[in-house]
């Protein structure tokens, strides 16, 4: 695959979710707030995970760092999308499409490696509890982070590397509202079949892979806890049921469009709006609703940021 980048097309047209005025309005109104719940509610549990002490434990820091990838993905299209439902030229130019991939695929690449490292944690505390605190201590936690972002990167700039360098010559309408590379590669002057396979192999497959190995691990799990009976048994199914929502709700749209890449399907663009928007906003409302701590921690630091004012304003 030896092409230049003689790219004529310096922007691309993003065709979004509609081409009706009355939808797009609606559209505006409606993804202005849940995009807006999305980035509180996110915001909200990592500062509650950092300021409330009783929360410093490594299940809750990983989680901190999913929710800061969480906002940070449903940030990296939505506000564009947002504002082009106002507007008539709906375009991107060549450099900000490939920068959207880029993000994409960092941010997935990192939250699925966080997701995996959320499994490993309920495994250890749940089958080897005397074990948590030696093998998920500090250093193990911050390292799964670093690794998560490692891989992320890596796994961005495997995308990028022949895509940056495709020549784009002809059509320049993406049929969604933001650049995803099995779209743009489509739009290539050149025979992308086998820059498809790599898509497919990189990102469709190890989706699927690694899915199927947290089902496995989380049934492992969930073997673990029916097999005992207790309270603190029940709590922990509780968490892991919630994980595995989580799991479910990211890694479904994934696998469904990128296994699939050559093939449009109708659900491609409703499965786009999921996994980038709501899958960020769903994912704060299943931990919190499933959670006492945090339910408990934020109401605490709702009171206390209450009574602070309450004080500022007290002559």
């Amino acid at each position: 695959m030896a092409w230049n980048n003689q790219s004529i097309v310096t922007e691309f047209i993003l065709r979004g979710l509609s081409s009706s005025s009355e939808l797009q309005i609606f559209y505006f109104l409606f993804f202005s707030m849940v995009y807006t719940a999305t980035v509180l509610g996110n915001l909200l549990i990592v500062l509650t995970i950092t300021s409330e002490p009783r929360l410093h434990s490594p299940m809750y820091f990983l989680l901190g760092n999913l929710s800061f990838i969480d906002m940070s993905l449903a940030s990296f299209a939505t506000p564009k999308m947002i504002a082009d439902f106002l507007s008539e030229h709906k375009a991107i130019s060549f450099e900000g499409c490939i920068t959207q991939i880029f993000f994409l695929h960092l941010l997935g690449g990192a939250e699925i490696v966080l997701l995996i490292s959320m499994s490993f944690d309920r495994y250890v505390a749940i089958c080897k509890p005397l074990r948590y605190l030696t093998i998920m201590n500090q250093r193990m936690c911050v390292g799964l982070v670093i690794l998560s972002w490692i891989v992320g990167i890596f796994h961005a700039l495997s995308q990028l590397a022949f895509t940056v360098n495709l020549p784009f010559c002809g059509p320049n309408e993406v049929d969604s509202f933001f650049c995803d590379l099995p779209l743009v590669i489509k739009l290539a002057c050149v025979d992308t079949y086998i820059l498809g396979v790599f898509m497919i192999s990189t990102s469709g497959m190890i989706a699927l892979v690694c899915f199927i190995l947290l089902v496995i691990s989380y049934t492992v799990i969930l073997v673990t806890v029916r097999q005992r009976s207790s309270s603190g048994s029940s709590k922990a199914l509780s968490t892991c049921t919630a994980h595995f929502t989580v799991v479910t709700l990211f890694f479904g749209p994934c696998i469904f469009i990128y296994v699939w890449p050559f093939t449009n399907f109708p659900i491609d663009k409703a499965l786009s709006v999921f996994y980038t928007i709501f899958t960020p906003l769903l994912n704060p409302v299943i931990y919190t609703l499933r959670n006492k701590d945090v339910k408990y921690s934020m109401r605490k630091l709702g009171s206390r940021i209450f009574n602070s004012r309450k004080t500022d304003h007290t002559p």
